[in-house]
């Protein structure tokens, strides 16, 4: 029996399952963007720094609270403030682009796979994607990494199917997945796609695109020989295209800012991966777990997908899936010997595995389909279990904790309850409907955590304090930040705080401009005696330090971990009557 056949009988009915699919993951991956209240940092940040773009009219110098912020290159900011400017200043807007370029990375990853092998591959390689974990909680999160990771995905898929396009010159008669009028034009083609997308790569969060890349395709010649890709490259119109989409932004914020060529090439970058300046550090093995967490459900397939696609027969020269393997390791090993780590750094790796896990399960007999699902509906009856019991940090309170974990565990029990069909459904040798109700179920129960994650999240957002603290304020009204920084008030504000002993991330922007910040507390004190109705937001250690100094003041929020409090409005003088 070929358990292909059902999706196969004819290309109608393989139509109207992609349509079908593709809606659903429309509605799925969009429709809770703005349920969550923005959280600290990234999410602040990058919401914040476009919304100032919009504010002031500057799109060439990024700001963050009203200070140079040359951390990272503009163009997430400049569609986030592009967004801003066509549906308004939301949390959804906000996350727009991150989603945005996660679904379209679900696309790109669904063609490229159909283009090299066939349509079924494609198909499954877009479900393993928009299934994953870490893909999917990652595509709804505001950081830069999606948006790093879908122009580095665009970047080697075009150079997949610029390799691909030579081979149907080389070998006519070789299995592609499909034919072209002029391979050698097609292939050029792509290629200058991959320069274009690797400088919008490098746009979206620096050089470290180019140094991946670039590995990756180090890696696979040395393990392949496969010279004619070099060969194809067209290295000096890439290079004139990658400086033409690139270079105008480096070039235009350089001559503004003197200051900025060192800052950030010198000690965002080289700084950053050679030290733990950023305290961002962490053990060799610390993005392991991140790996095998963010594989699921398809970790076990995955693990099965190594061996097969290290020893896949080449074509004409040419070997893929060594080059997904390379991308792989090279980002991996890359961030694991960096002194800067944060979870969401390796997520390159996994549009690599999506391709590399879908051509398993093109091939895929039921029942070893239904020995990987039982592994998984395991997995999923323990992390049903685990978050029940297990502790979490968090501030929000413990009613909100008890609530997350109940709705975290409906997630989980609607992940295993279409683990359970998929189980069946591969008993039955029906494959393809096995992998799609398998994928369907990771990606809602996925999506219905992000949902109750407000419940933990919104104790990381300033969302209800700047609620409290907006009646005090009117035009003009100084607002202090005394030894920490909120990266989500400034956004539900719409304006910027003067930052009282506190540098840390803005230290290099207070530095360029030292008048927007003061030092001391004792500087702090003067310029509150001094102002006229001025509100200030601090923890409660710092608080009971003016407590005690007797700072005239009073409390206008206090959410037990940051109080706000504003200078008592003088009575007025008494006046004399004329008798």
């Amino acid at each position: 029996m070929n358990e292909a056949q059902p999706l196969r009988a004819s290309k109608h009915s393989f139509t109207t399952v992609a349509i079908a699919l593709f809606l659903v993951l429309a509605v799925v991956w969009f429709g809770g963007l703005g349920h969550r209240k923005l959280i600290k940092p990234d999410e602040g940040r990058y919401a914040e720094i476009p919304r100032e773009m919009v504010a002031s009219g500057d799109w060439l110098t990024p700001r963050l609270n009203d200070l140079k912020y040359f951390e990272k290159p503009p163009l997430q900011y400049w569609t986030t403030a592009a967004a801003y400017e066509v549906f308004g200043v939301r949390e959804w807007t906000s996350r727009l682009w991150t989603a945005l370029t996660g679904f379209l990375g679900v696309l790109v990853v669904g063609f490229t796979a159909g283009r090299l092998y066939d349509r079924r591959t494609g198909l499954f390689s877009a479900v393993v994607l928009s299934s994953s974990l870490a893909f999917v909680l990652l595509g709804h999160f505001n950081t830069l990494d999606m948006g790093l990771t879908f122009f580095m995905t665009v970047t080697w898929c075009a150079v997949l199917l610029a390799r691909e396009a030579r081979v149907r010159v080389d070998a006519p008669d070789a299995h592609c997945g499909s034919t072209a009028a002029d391979p050698r034009s097609t292939s050029r083609h792509w290629m200058l796609v991959a320069w274009a997308a690797m400088a919008l790569a490098t746009l979206s969060k620096g050089p470290v695109a180019v140094v991946l890349s670039g590995g990756a395709l180090f890696v696979y010649l040395l393990l392949t020989r496969d010279w004619k890709l070099l060969g194809m490259l067209t290295i000096v119109r890439g290079l004139a295209l990658f400086v033409l989409v690139a270079g105008p932004w480096f070039i235009a914020v350089s001559r503004a800012n003197p200051e900025f060529a060192q800052f950030f090439f010198i000690h965002e970058h080289v700084e950053r991966f050679l030290t733990t300046e950023h305290r961002r550090e962490g053990p060799i093995w610390y993005f392991v777990p991140v790996l095998l967490a963010g594989l699921l459900p398809w970790l076990t397939i995955a693990a099965m997908s190594l061996r097969p696609a290290w020893r896949a027969p080449t074509r004409a020269g040419f070997h893929p899936e060594r080059l997904l393997l390379a991308l792989i390791v090279v980002v991996f090993t890359f961030f694991s010997l960096s002194g800067s780590k944060l979870p969401s750094y390796i997520l390159p790796v996994f549009p690599a595995f999506a391709m590399l896990v879908g051509r398993r399960l093109a091939t895929i007999e039921g029942i070893a389909l239904r020995r990987h699902l039982l592994v998984i509906a395991a997995m999923a009856v323990a992390a049903t279990a685990t978050i029940a019991v297990v502790p979490l940090d968090s501030d929000s309170s413990v009613g909100a904790i008890a609530m997350f974990r109940e709705f975290a565990i409906y997630s989980f029990l609607l992940w295993l309850a279409g683990t359970v069909i998929a189980i069946v459904l591969a008993s039955r040798l029906r494959v393809a409907g096995a992998v799609i109700a398998a994928g369907v179920a990771a990606c809602v129960g996925w999506s219905a955590l992000l949902l109750s994650h407000e419940l933990l999240g919104r104790g990381m957002s300033t969302y209800d304090i700047a609620l409290a603290m907006k009646p005090s304020i009117v035009a003009g009204t100084p607002i202090y930040s005394i030894g920490i920084f909120e990266h989500t008030l400034d956004f539900y504000l719409q304006r910027p705080v003067t930052l009282v002993a506190f540098k840390d991330e803005l230290e290099f922007g207070l530095t360029q401009e030292p008048e927007k910040g003061i030092d001391t507390l004792a500087g702090f004190v003067e310029r509150w005696n001094a102002d006229r109705a001025p509100l200030a937001i601090m923890a409660r250690d710092t608080f009971d330090t003016l407590v005690a100094n007797q700072l005239p003041m009073c409390v206008v929020a206090d959410d037990g971990r940051r109080i706000v409090i504003r200078k008592p409005v003088e009575p007025p003088s008494p006046t004399t009557k004329t008798p």
